[in-house]
């Protein structure tokens, strides 16, 4: 086919990128070659409109094995042991297609990790949708929550934890996130930069079918009326298959015969043969009629971009082919040797004996474009003058009842209960709290883990509300009694065109960067997610960040859930009452303007890390981080959990009871001690300056404040937990 700009700008390329690619060609490229270029330069995989700024990331700590730029990121944990983790974006085909869409986002997550020689020992995801009240979003839901499901039992990897949330700016675009983390020998990890020549070049896994051609550069789109036309390009995924591959994989990464090795994911071999190409600045040479292909006649375009799930590319030491084959054979998978790498630096394809596409490297990787896109800064909104007025005729009790049942606060075990998050049999704490926790194999050590994002924060002021994501993250892994340790990083955004959405890009990252650096919390792997926008209105900024935190001894976790009776309660950080951005504002006062509660690093900090010391010394008996709904929300699901009321005492704080009730101001916990140990507290919590106000105590079965509320925590629970259900049920 004689290739034209047309052609071109209908494989997403732009005209001046076309021109590009003639001029570094010196010559018209065929279809094949420009579908690799299509493939190779869209944003999903080129990262050209975030490069620039995802380099001021801090990915540097003690802890880092690996940053950005592999598979996944990878920490030292101690005693040999190294965890590598990842989150991922699957959005676009979610929307189009959510029961696959979401499937083949963990199979994905789960190859990138044990691509790198780790065994996935827990899933995590973020998932958000549009209003409750639009017409698709219980079918995505439903659909999505299957899919996560069903790939993730099947392959026998608890999901231990995630998040869900509902906003209209996502009706036209959901999110789904999902989240990996593996268990490796920190000697044993496996990296996808090829290296020496002529060695052979195998392809492992499924067959390749006609699913998922285009994915990548469908991902790289704006929606619009034809969105169903898109649903060819959504891979399918077979968990069953997935298994067998990681179990192959681990068997040949025993034996010391790989050189590099790449998950076919994105844009399928495409960008795994020249990714490894280009890290080993080698060339790669495959012959395409070698592949195996579960449909008839499937041309080298059609090879090249497919997106069928299960794959994987593999550079293996001469001479290791038959014991490598041996092994896939056993486990039932195709094993192929398709190519060897050479000193060409360029790619070559062959065809039934003929050569049907030949690229430099470099003009593939190096040479793909790098835009500085025009961004606009987000002003701080001003605070509102919330006048006492307004207060008058509410009851706190309403309030309260009201938030607890609002969909962003409703309890969702609906979602999680379709999850298995016990299977492997080392989950210590399970979805519903702060942060998952599964022990490692065989040891007194634990890993923490958890995801957060906080759209409407990051919509009204993106640098703060970027810094806000990472602190949320760093409090819930320090409320089960984990040293956070990394986070990974799902950015997804609208269109980067778009001067607003660019801005509220680049100032998010600044938010994340500032945090992740004060708070030594480095960011080790990554996913840049753009275009998620349908008929010219684009999602609000959510940045998802994925935390990783150690417990030295599985037996120091905390849990949320309410003890003792006769425990004391403390809250620990100051409370201003911020009630902008809030859930109470929006719930309660229907106000949207305002910005976000402010972020102090320092507090930040000092808090955490003071709370960390009175878990080791064991003198707290639960913990939960405040944020959304602040401290009445907060300890009304301690309640709940711990089947346990409080009787709060009478207020000391100069603001008013909705203020402090349903602020939202950042770097505050909730506590549960033993009436012995409050002077051991106090003194540390002196000690270390931390501001605390003495809540209230816990008793059996009812949350009572003065006159204002009397709750049983059944009342609590049937509030908190019926909303889901019941919006699934109808």
């Amino acid at each position: 086919m004689e290739v034209n700009e047309i052609i071109a700008i209908e494989h997403g390329l732009k005209k001046d990128e076309f021109k590009k690619i003639c001029d570094l060609l010196k010559r018209v490229p065929n279809i094949i070659e420009l579908a690799i270029f299509s493939a190779m330069w869209n944003e999903h995989c080129s990262y050209k409109s975030s490069k620039k700024h995802l380099k001021k990331l801090n990915t540097k700590g003690k802890n880092v094995i690996q940053g950005p730029g592999e598979n996944a990121g990878v920490i030292d944990i101690g005693d040999n042991d190294a965890i590598v983790f990842k989150i991922e974006s699957h959005n676009h085909p979610s929307f189009i297609e959510p029961y696959q869409g979401a499937a083949t986002g963990v199979g994905g997550i789960l190859r990138d990790i044990f691509t790198m020689g780790a065994r996935p020992i827990a899933n995590l995801n973020s998932i958000h949708f549009g209003s409750p009240q639009h017409k698709k979003t219980k079918n995505l839901l439903r659909g999505v929550v299957k899919g996560i499901g069903g790939y993730g039992n099947c392959i026998g990897v608890p999901t231990i934890a995630g998040q869900t949330t509902f906003d209209e700016s996502y009706n036209g675009n959901i999110l789904v996130n999902a989240m990996t983390l593996g268990l490796v020998n920190k000697n044993k990890i496996f990296y996808s930069k090829a290296a020496g020549l002529d060695k052979p070049v195998i392809y492992v896994g499924s067959k390749t079918g006609r699913d998922g051609i285009h994915g990548a550069s469908m991902a790289s789109a704006i929606f619009d009326d034809r969105i169903e036309e898109k649903k060819p390009t959504v891979q399918v995924g077979d968990p069953f298959t997935e298994k067998l591959l990681l179990e192959a994989c681990l068997e040949l990464m025993a034996d010391k015969s790989i050189i590099a090795i790449q998950d076919m994911g994105a844009a399928g071999l495409t960008s795994s043969s020249v990714e490894m190409a280009s890290k080993g600045k080698l060339g790669i040479e495959l012959n395409l009629s070698k592949i195996p292909c579960r449909e008839e006649k499937m041309t080298p375009y059609e090879i090249m971009l497919s997106e069928s799930q299960e794959r994987m590319l593999i550079v293996l030491e001469s001479g290791k082919e038959k014991k490598a084959k041996k092994i896939f054979d056993k486990w039932n998978l195709d094993f192929a040797v398709i190519g060897k790498t050479t000193n060409t630096q360029k790619i070559e394809l062959f065809f039934e004996n003929k050569k049907v596409a030949e690229i430099p490297i470099n003009l593939l990787a190096e040479n793909a474009p790098i835009y500085d896109r025009k961004w606009k800064k987000t002003k701080l909104p001003q605070k509102l003058k919330l006048e006492k007025n307004l207060f008058k005729s509410l009851n706190l009790t309403d309030c309260l009842k009201k938030i607890l049942a609002s969909p962003n606060i409703s309890d969702k075990q609906w979602i999680w209960d379709q999850y298995d998050h016990t299977v492997m049999g080392d989950t210590i704490q399970k979805p519903g709290g702060d942060a998952g926790v599964v022990r490692v194999h065989g040891s007194k050590k634990a890993v923490a883990s958890t995801v957060d994002s906080s759209a409407s924060y990051c919509y009204a002021h993106p640098l703060t509300g970027g810094k806000q994501v990472v602190c949320e993250s760093w409090r819930n892994l320090i409320s089960v009694g984990a040293k956070p340790a990394a986070i990974t990083n799902c950015l997804n955004f609208g269109n980067p065109e778009n001067e607003k959405n660019m801005g509220e890009f680049v100032e998010c990252v600044e938010g994340i960067t500032e945090a992740s650096k004060f708070l030594n919390f480095p960011v080790v792997s990554g996913n840049v997610s753009f275009y998620n926008e349908t008929k010219g209105k684009g999602i609000k900024p959510t940045p998802v960040i994925g935390g990783v935190g150690v417990l030295s001894d599985y037996k120091q976790i905390l849990s949320m859930n309410l003890k003792n009776i006769g425990n004391l309660v403390l809250v620990i950080g100051k409370t201003e009452g911020h009630l902008e951005q809030s859930i109470f504002a929006k719930e309660i006062l229907s106000e949207k303007k305002g910005p976000p509660p402010e972020i102090n690093f320092f507090n930040e900090k000092n808090n955490g890390e003071t709370i960390l010391k009175l878990i080791e010394k064991n003198l707290i008996v639960s913990c939960h981080d405040i944020s959304l709904g602040g401290i009445l929300t907060s300890v009304s699901k301690m309640c709940i959990k711990g089947k346990k009321g409080i009787r709060i005492n009478p207020l000391k704080s100069l603001i008013n009871k909705f203020q402090y009730f349903f602020g939202e101001d950042q770097g505050r916990y909730i506590i549960e001690l033993n009436k012995k140990n409050f002077d051991s507290v106090k003194k540390i919590l002196d000690q270390n300056s931390v501001y605390f106000d003495n809540l209230g105590i816990v008793n059996d079965n009812k949350i009572i404040f003065n006159n204002d509320i009397n709750l049983t925590v059944d009342e609590l629970k049937n509030v908190n937990k019926t909303w889901l259900k019941r919006y699934m049920d109808h």
